[in-house]
């Protein structure tokens, strides 16, 4: 179960890089919509973030109400976004293929019943 919570933690954080890297003055709100997380997890999130050293707190200056942040990848977030996205390759790329066996495996079976079917057909 923690290998399945910690992939899914990866996950959030290779998405919410990638949108930060595109769109450092994105909201929590616009960044919990878009990774499927509340406001409040959105937040949390970006604390551990920031206090791990992958995200840096800079104002909006483009944004008229000064309150608004921009969260900005630092170098070193930087290269973990890159290491997040070999990692998620690999992953998704073994899914991909386990996925295309079972999917070839189904379809064998079902032209393996057809063949039966026609079988059985021709002797009634």
């Amino acid at each position: 179960m923690a290998g399945r919570r910690s992939k899914l933690q990866e996950d959030v954080r290779f998405r919410l890089l990638r949108l930060l890297q595109d769109n450092p003055e994105m909201s929590q709100r616009e960044l919990g919509e878009a990774v499927g997380m509340s406001v409040g997890g959105m937040h949390y999130v970006l604390n551990a973030l920031v206090e791990k050293g992958l995200v840096k707190l800079g104002n909006f200056s483009a944004a008229p109400d000064k309150r608004r942040y921009a969260y900005v990848l630092t170098p070193k977030g930087i290269a973990e976004k890159a290491a997040i996205t070999r990692r998620f390759l690999l992953r998704k790329t073994e899914e991909y293929e386990a996925l295309k066996a079972e999917i070839e495996s189904l379809r064998n079976e079902l032209a393996d019943e057809a063949e039966l079917d026609l079988q059985l057909g021709k002797k009634l």
